[in-house]
């Protein structure tokens, strides 16, 4: 049987879970980190003039590099633009921010998995609890929304009595499918939107969760209706990950005894420190009932396997994600792409896994198309744009396979070329949350 759209039906149902969770203490937890995003707007003709003043090499990127000047940026920022990948790179040096500031558009959002998935459903009216690292004037303007809370001294508050301290900044380089540069002679087109995030940023090397807030949630357990765990990619250092983990794990390990139906979500990222990486995934599989990630990501996830995965092949898709169950021993993945969002892995009793992504396609569409988290009546207007060709070409090839899990793929409703790509994932994460409303 083909896919069938519920898309309309879930979006009536998202209006009573709303009001179901304003009416009672049951919450949706977002953590950890937070910033101020700078979004760079590509100009041809900027970036041509660094690759032509600051590039001496062939374009390339490894796992371990970081942005200390120009010239790696050029490199690094030419690399990805050339395969349309998305991914993130450190920056060391300063005066790397301070040039593309000088020479390219920029605006300023939110940064920050946790505070984007928080921003996006206080946008549609969703009351939910979230942990801020950046607490700064800036980021509690964006994310003042009525019902999205955080702790202090033990109670429940507005984001702005929390509101403390300067921004920290990323820098996030976007580009769109078609945008071009050249490299000597060569000519380069962009096959796909994305963009690069790159932190120039010492608060998130140590990433500390509040004690109030903990106690709050082991306190509060029985109303946590799913926890979502982000913001580890900054870290470095591997002594200090494993000191932080082996903090985190009694915190995680008490919410679940308190409350098994409880849901803990982690969403992957692409990682720093290939060690560190390693670390937070091995602590983290204890407790997390579902991996989130994109096609980028997943790809990187085989390539640590020894296999090379063909993101635009269903079969090389499944076999990635069975590599990444397996060595982590989550339950599941759900994975968020342009095209479409499945989830694989175990049955899950109690939860309305399509409900989830299909929801998490239509918010993270909306931002795509309106360029902002959307409101209400803005997530509505997209029930008009089609669904992915691709998206159903995946649905029809799925009836002939027999994959070893569960198994639940919703095409997306597509855009060719979104007005933004920035905090897509963190968006969609945010409409996954659906799914563990009871």
């Amino acid at each position: 049987m083909g896919y069938i759209d519920h898309y309309e039906k879930y979006m009536r149902e998202v209006v009573t879970d709303m009001e179901r969770c304003k009416s009672s203490k049951d919450r949706i937890v977002f953590g950890y980190t937070s910033d101020v995003d700078v979004l760079v707007t590509y100009s041809e003709e900027a970036f041509n003039e660094i690759i032509k003043k600051f590039l001496k090499t062939d374009i390339y990127c490894n796992p371990e590099d970081v942005i200390d000047g120009m010239e790696s940026f050029a490199r690094i920022i030419a690399y990805y633009m050339s395969t349309g990948i998305g991914g993130e790179a450190d920056i060391v040096n300063g005066e790397v921010c301070e040039y593309l500031i000088d020479h390219f558009e920029t605006e300023y959002a939110l940064g920050g998995t946790g505070a984007q998935g928080a921003a996006a459903l206080g946008s549609i009216g969703m009351p939910l609890l979230v942990h801020i690292s950046d607490k700064s004037e800036k980021v509690c303007e964006m994310m003042d929304y009525p019902g999205l809370e955080s702790i202090r001294d033990g109670r429940r508050v507005p984001l702005r009595e929390v509101k403390a301290g300067e921004s920290v900044y990323h820098m996030i380089f976007s580009y769109t499918k078609g945008d071009k540069f050249k490299v000597g002679e060569k000519e380069y087109t962009v096959p796909v939107s994305n963009r690069v995030i790159m932190g120039y940023d010492t608060m998130h090397k140590d990433m500390v969760v509040a004690d109030d807030f903990k106690e709050y949630l082991e306190n509060h357990a029985d109303n946590v209706i799913s926890y979502n765990l982000s913001g580890f990619n900054a870290i470095l250092d591997p002594v200090l990950t494993a000191k932080r983990m082996e903090e985190l794990g009694p915190h995680y390990r008490t919410i679940k005894e308190k409350n098994p139906d409880c849901i803990i979500y982690f969403e992957s990222a692409h990682y720093l420190n290939p060690e560190v990486k390693h670390l937070v995934y091995k602590e983290l599989s204890q407790y997390v009932n579902i991996m989130g990630m994109n096609e980028d990501e997943l790809v990187v996830h085989t390539k640590e396997c020894g296999v090379a995965m063909d993101h635009t092949s269903l079969s090389d898709v499944l076999m990635g994600m069975d590599l990444v169950i397996d060595k982590y021993q989550v339950n599941g993945i759900i994975l968020h792409t342009k095209d479409y969002s499945m989830y694989y892995g175990d049955e899950l009793v109690g939860v309305d896994v399509e409900k989830g992504l299909t929801i998490g396609n239509l918010l993270a569409g909306t931002k795509a198309r309106v360029g902002h988290y959307g409101t209400l009546d803005e997530v509505w207007e997209g029930l008009d744009r089609p669904l992915s060709e691709a998206g159903l070409a995946f649905v029809k090839e799925l009836e002939e396979m027999s994959p070893k899990r569960s198994i639940c793929l919703v095409p997306s409703r597509y855009m060719e070329k979104p007005l933004c790509t920035i905090g897509l994932g963190d968006t969609f994460v945010a409409g996954v949350q659906f799914a563990f409303i009871k």
